[in-house]
């Protein structure tokens, strides 16, 4: 086999997975992020407020004594590993390297998304918003989407970068509301698209159920959806999503393999929602 046949191989296949995983990854962007972290964690810093003072002349200035903190991420490592054996490759009528692509691609893609909706989580965050909201034990609504602003603008959160997740379900039953689908109220046609990308300020992005975790739903049917700020979740990467592809002479296989060593963190409460939604 030709060396340069197996390098030109794996340099196309690495090409398209990222391709693949930045399609997937439907949180990209929504965080402060930090590449090429050398060690096991990475502190993202966070700057407190002062209160200004009256100037009193020829008196000694008084410092706002700003606090300095950091929250830190843990990176962990993770692998979508695949076998490609020879012999089915010339059985099947399809492309298998193209679908590895999709399936090693969107499963980084996934886990990246997880590390986030993990670190939301556990935020500890005070401002939450109830299933009670817009009427006993209700789903995703205008209601809920008005006190996650409220929340929000009342802890002085800037009005720009602001994301929301909510299940699918959860968009089926925003899109039912006469405030979102009618165009009275709105210049987005939500109902011809199927999707609701910007609502109250917010950038609403709509997960489905995931092996992984997704947004978490108990047995009773409360599915925990969050808003925050841009600012206020922070993603780290020691080593960003890349694949390897190696000849397994034992398995008359090629061994693709997709890893990422990666973490985040919530950086500051005051920027995060916990919303509580009836499905």
């Amino acid at each position: 086999m030709s060396v340069s046949l197996s390098t030109n191989f794996i340099t196309l296949f690495d090409s398209e997975v990222k391709q693949a995983y930045q399609a997937g990854q439907d949180l990209m962007g929504t965080c402060r992020a930090r590449s090429g972290v050398i060690g096991s964690t990475v502190q993202f810093p966070k700057l407190g407020k002062g209160v200004a003072t009256v100037r009193t002349p020829q008196t000694d200035v008084v410092p706002l004594n700003l606090v300095h903190t950091n929250a830190t991420a843990t990176l962990s490592d993770y692998i979508a590993p695949e076998y490609s054996d020879i012999f089915n490759q010339a059985k099947v009528n399809y492309q298998e390297r193209a679908e590895l692509v999709q399936a090693v691609g969107s499963a980084i893609g996934r886990r990246a998304d997880q590390l986030k909706l993990d670190a939301l989580a556990a935020s500890g965050t005070s401002l939450t918003v109830s299933n009670d909201i817009g009427g006993t034990d209700t789903n995703i609504n205008v209601a809920k989407l008005r006190e996650a602003k409220r929340l929000m603008d009342g802890a002085n959160v800037p009005k720009a970068d602001r994301h929301m997740a909510i299940s699918a379900d959860g968009l089926s039953n925003l899109l039912s509301e006469t405030e979102v689908g009618s165009a009275d109220y709105n210049n987005v046609k939500a109902l011809v698209s199927g999707e609701v990308s910007h609502y109250l300020g917010f950038n609403v992005i709509s997960l489905g159920d995931r092996d992984e975790g997704g947004l978490a739903i108990d047995g009773s049917s409360d599915r925990t959806c969050f808003a925050w700020h841009k600012s206020a979740l922070g993603y780290a990467e020691g080593i960003a999503q890349k694949t390897n592809i190696d000849w397994i002479p034992e398995k008359t296989s090629w061994l693709v393999a997709s890893m990422l060593s990666a973490g985040a963190v919530a950086i500051d409460d005051e920027g995060i929602v916990i919303i509580t939604a009836r499905e």
